[in-house]
């Protein structure tokens, strides 16, 4: 079993499409391409992917719509690339299921620091067959699916729908220290304040129903002077698990 990265570029301009091919296996890693949307889901049918870099202009379906797509089915990261550098795009991005994203044009070594830490962040992302719909952590397991949250006993924990999407995005990047900004992007959008201090209040609120001794959290861990970490080990359960 071939164990090197597999990356899917899916660009329209050759150009940039042989360029970013060559400085990819420059690096070590295997690359398919595609053009569009169909060419990009036989690839994705046909072989294992470890990671997308998904061009958001391309002709037909665009790649906010594929990043959506493949959302819905696959866990496996993405990374938008656009030429548009403004907030709406990124944030828009985000909400579709990017891991990250990174404007044109870009540096050789940028790409490649940035493919390089969304596989850290996704361990197993790119293992899964398909979108995963529940973690086990700690001794909690989160439902995507049914949008609940069950203790050891299989009784739900009561979460409004703020601090269930908010649970999620740390849940989903575990070990990462996320911005308050970040994951008002993540979880609500771009109609969140840039500097919301909800964030804080639901992550309290979080602590209470989740932490062991809330005045000594170990699952959500305040990182002074950037945000917050999820820091349990995360496990993907597949269906019958």
């Amino acid at each position: 079993m071939n164990d090197t990265p597999h990356i899917l570029l899916v660009e329209d301009h050759r150009e940039i499409r042989d360029l970013v091919q060559r400085v990819l296996q420059r690096e070590g890693f295997r690359v398919s391409l595609a053009a569009e949307g169909r060419a990009m889901r036989k690839v994705l049918a046909d072989q294992r992917i470890d990671l997308i870099l998904l061009d958001l202009m391309l002709p037909g379906e665009d790649g906010l719509s594929l990043c959506r797509a493949v959302r819905a089915d696959s866990p496996v990261p993405i990374i938008m690339l656009t030429a548009k550098g403004d907030e709406v795009d990124r944030v828009i991005g985000l909400e579709m299921g990017a891991d990250d994203y990174l404007a044109k044009p870009f540096g050789s070594r940028e790409l490649i620091a940035r493919i390089r830490a969304v596989l850290r962040r996704a361990p197993f992302a790119v293992t899964a067959a398909r979108r995963t719909l529940r973690y086990r952590f700690d001794r909690w397991v989160l439902d995507i699916e049914r949008r609940e949250v069950l203790g050891e006993d299989g009784i739900a924990v009561p979460l409004s729908s703020g601090e269930f999407d908010l649970l999620v995005v740390l849940v989903e990047r575990s070990g990462r220290s996320l911005s308050r900004e970040q994951l008002l992007d993540l979880a609500r959008g771009r109609n969140a304040a840039p500097l919301d201090r909800s964030i804080d209040t639901q992550i309290s609120r979080l602590r209470r129903k989740i932490e062991r001794d809330a005045s000594d959290p170990q699952l959500i861990k305040t990182i002074w002077g950037s945000g917050y970490m999820f820091t349990p080990t995360v496990e993907p359960l597949l269906h019958g698990d």
